[in-house]
């Protein structure tokens, strides 16, 4: 039960994340550019994104 209040302040993080991300690409929509991803971009992303799903894997697994 003590793990109940990390869950849910995790969930309510993740869904601020999703809704930035929402906003972020409404705004840009709004302006009328295009959503385009080149290999800048690329290597920015990946490495954030890979790093994350590490730690929470790694969680995931040691927290068992």
């Amino acid at each position: 039960m003590d793990d109940s209040t990390y869950a849910i302040f995790l969930g309510f993080g993740l869904l601020w994340v999703v809704m930035a991300g929402i906003a972020f690409i409404a705004l840009l929509k709004a302006d009328g550019q295009k959503l385009q991803f080149g290999p800048n971009g690329l290597i920015v992303a990946i490495p954030i994104v890979l790093v994350i799903a590490v730690a929470l894997i790694f969680g995931v697994i040691a927290g068992t």
